[in-house]
């Protein structure tokens, strides 16, 4: 199973404010030692009161479409995952599509938590594979600050904000070789921002905290040690291959004891693990496609590089892909 789809750019952005564990310190009966060893994370990025999903969005895309060496208008299609719209609507990626000048591209949301970059990334690559459109482009970007309850220790040390975005291209390599999403409705209480049409919008949710993220992190955890190497498994079968032609494994970026533990279970070497979750803790569906972009610019992911992508999240879902970097493509003077 191989498409002829390339992935041809990258970019991200994260908001200048840096909280670093000190500081969620002093006001958490919490220390330093304690958030490091149970989730890796030393500080997080956090979006100022006036910045949405958009904001982030919009500098990502720009940075993902000058390393492909694309222009806006080229554009087909504009996908976003995430969690944390600017509003319930219109959708952000038409905002995101406005804001960039993408006027001939269409433009929804996706919604599948953090794994919503990888369900949205297999739902691009059936445009381009199909020959609907030709140059896509996926983004994922939370803001997870505005719906965390900072008095919750098991919940706001994990979290910080992001987006991140990648170029998909028709080429004539193949650029990805295996996909694979998941779902298991029984678990969807484990993780809830329970705020919507079941549970709409009052003084008394917002002052009670239920609009904010709950979470049953050791049901989490099970569920991710569990899923990741079954969901790998699947493209690696799909694309006949096995963990050892692969470069990299990019797993979305929880916290550290679940990376550790899945790579543990693999066999899998900390060479190959991809993380940055110290630095920018678990920024939800952004964290992929974040991940993969700082890699690619210090030199890390190499043109031709093959790697395995996995997100897991609130559903519960999950999702896979096995690809090849490809970085951008010889382009004809117009």
């Amino acid at each position: 199973m191989s498409f002829p789809i390339q992935l041809t750019g990258c970019g991200h952005f994260l908001p200048n404010r840096i909280v670093p564990n000190s500081e969620i310190c002093s006001f958490l009966d919490t220390t330093d030692e304690w958030i490091v060893e149970r989730t890796g994370i030393r500080q997080r990025h956090v979006a100022d009161e006036g910045q949405g999903t958009s904001d982030l969005s919009v500098p990502a895309a720009k940075r993902a479409l000058e390393r492909a060496r694309l222009k806006p208008e080229e554009l087909d299609l504009i996908v976003v995952a995430t969690s944390t719209p600017d509003m319930l609507m219109p959708n952000t990626a038409s905002i995101v599509q406005h804001a960039i000048g993408a006027t001939n591209a269409a433009a929804f949301d996706v919604e599948a938590a953090c794994a919503g970059f990888t369900y949205a990334f297999a739902i691009a690559c059936q445009f381009v594979a199909s020959g609907t459109y030709r140059k896509v482009l996926v983004i994922g970007a939370d803001v997870m600050s505005k719906f965390l309850n900072w008095n919750d220790r098991s919940t706001c040390i994990l979290f910080g904000d992001g987006a991140g975005a990648v170029v998909l291209e028709r080429g004539e390599e193949q650029g990805v070789h295996g996909l694979h999403l998941g779902a298991d409705g029984a678990g969807r209480g484990h993780i809830m921002i329970p705020l919507g049409s079941r549970v709409p919008p009052s003084a008394e949710l917002i002052e009670s905290g239920g609009h904010t993220m709950q979470m049953r992190g050791r049901e989490v955890y099970k569920f991710a040690v569990d899923i990741v190497p079954k969901a790998i498994a699947k493209v690696l079968e799909q694309a006949e291959l096995t963990l050892d032609d692969l470069q990299h494994v990019l797993l979305h970026q929880a916290n550290l004891r679940i990376m550790e533990a899945v790579a543990k279970r693999m066999g899998l070497s900390s060479e190959k693990m991809l993380s940055n979750v110290d630095r920018v803790a678990n920024t939800s569906g952004a964290s992929i496609p974040i991940a993969l972009s700082e890699a690619v610019l210090s030199g890390k992911v190499k043109k031709g590089d093959r790697l395995a992508m996995v997100g897991f999240g609130a559903g519960l879902t999950w999702g896979a892909s096995l690809v090849t970097w490809n970085g951008p493509l010889e382009r004809k003077e117009p």
